[in-house]
This record gives structure tokens, sequence and C-alpha cells, in this order.
């Protein structure tokens, strides 16, 4: 187990466990978590230890309440453009194209920033109890890390528009109705029903599995042209053409292509 900043990483097998670690302040996110979260997204990204992912948040009151309002409350509004904003961003981004498939285990309410993190991940599953919301409207902000953007792609702009226009609290039975969460759990059972997920994900073909994950990402628009180049790179580097340019660089002659 390897923690810092409030986030903990573990193993369950193939599976790896992230948890938001800040309890006593319903796993508010800080600079620093955010800044922890994309570390932790990097390493998982390069290891050939796990298959499958299970973020999640400490205590049974919430998944994530989002970003700490202490932290940016006292920002200048051109450091929210610059910084606070972008970086939210990019992190959410990370986890949303991560190779491995990410399952957000719900145990509590997923609110602005802590929504928008859940909707990065895969696949949602919520506790019975777990309650979800884009409040921002209600204290004079909106939201800014992808709540108008990639929220739209799982629920659709009416059902986003709902959440963001009326700043209302929704329970697990309605999310799984609009399609934002995909499964409710047993009371008190959100990470045990993820974890079976993640592992079922992991009993797969790893490489079919990921590949698999960044097509449909594709086709929602998420990491189109890093997609498309990847895979058209790898089918490329399995030719005998590109045996043949390698060969013929490192021995110095013009190659002789044959389109195979």
């Amino acid at each position: 187990m390897r923690e810092c900043d409030s986030i903990k990483l573990e193993a369950d097998g193939s599976v790896a466990i992230v948890t938001l670690e800040r309890p006593d302040k319903l796993n508010a996110l800080t600079p620093a978590m955010l800044q922890r979260l994309e570390a932790v997204a990097d390493e998982l990204d390069a290891s050939s230890e796990f298959r499958a992912v299970v973020l999640t948040g400490a205590g049974s009151k919430a998944f994530c309440v989002g970003a700490d309002i202490n932290e940016w409350s006292a920002l200048a509004a051109l450091d929210m453009w610059r910084a606070w904003v972008p970086r939210g961003h990019r992190v959410f981004a990370r986890w949303a194209t991560l190779r491995l498939p990410v399952i957000a285990a719900v145990n509590g309410h997923a609110f602005g920033g802590g929504l928008e993190l859940a909707a990065a991940a895969d696949l949602r599953v919520a506790d019975p109890a777990a309650t979800f919301a884009l409040p921002e409207a209600g204290i004079a902000t909106c939201p800014g890390w992808s709540g108008t953007q990639r929220l739209v792609s799982i629920v659709g702009a009416s059902k986003a528009k709902l959440l963001a226009l009326t700043a209302m609290r929704i329970d697990a039975r309605r999310a799984s109705e609009i399609g934002l969460v995909d499964e409710v759990s047993e009371p008190g059972g959100a990470l045990a029903a993820a974890l079976e997920l993640a592992q079922r994900s992991a009993r797969l073909a790893p490489v079919s599995v990921q590949l698999t994950k960044q097509l449909i990402n594709a086709a929602a628009g998420e990491g189109v042209a890093v997609t498309l180049e990847a895979m058209a790179g790898a089918l490329a580097a399995t030719t005998a053409d590109a045996r043949e340019g390698m060969t013929s660089f490192r021995e110095k002659r013009p190659a002789q292509f044959r389109g195979n």
C-alpha cells in the first residue's frame, strides 16, 4: 500500500483500489490530492500488475463532495482560469482515458467535482444511500471539471441540465433510471459490487479489454486522435515493411518495401 496526500493505492489481486482518504472532509479534493490522482493514474497506466481499477471514497458519508471550497474560494479569477479549472480537467481526462477499466464505487454523496470524477470512470456502482448533485449554481459558480461536457455523453443534455440548472439532489435509484449509475448495490455493498465487476473484467483478455475501452471512448469523442494514431502505429509495427524499414536504416541502405 502506498499513501500520499490523502490518496491510497492498494492491490486486490490484479485489481487496484484507489481510495480518497479524507473522510472528515467528505473526501473533498485539494490541489495536492489532484496532483496525486494524476500521479496514480500514470503509475497504473505504466503497470503490468493491474487489469482493472476501483475508485472509491473513505467512510460511509461521501464518495467525494468535489473541490475543497476553502482551497478554491480564495483564488483570484485569473488563477481559477489559468490553474484550478485546467488542472481538474487534465486530471479527470487522465482518469477517463486510463488504459485500464475504471469502476467507481459511489458509497455516499457525489457532489460537484465528486460527481465529475465518478463520471470519468467507465462504470459506476452506487450504494442505495448515495446521492448525486451538481450544486455549483447554488454558490454562484459553474461546474468546472467537465460536468457540462462528459456528463452529457452519459445521461444526455436534458438530464445534465436537470442536475446543473436546478442543483437538485437525486438518489441512487433515480441516478440508475437516467443512466448515471450502472448498478445499485446492496446497502453498504458498493465497494464489493464494484470489485466484483472489476474482477470479472480482469479475467478477460487484458489487451482486448483495453483496446475496446479506447474504441468506445473514441466513439464518445474522448481521445480520438491518440486512439487512432496509437492503433495505426501498432498495426504498422507488425508488418514486414516495418522490419525492413528498421533494418535498412541500421544498414544505411535504401529500403525495399513490399506492402506487407
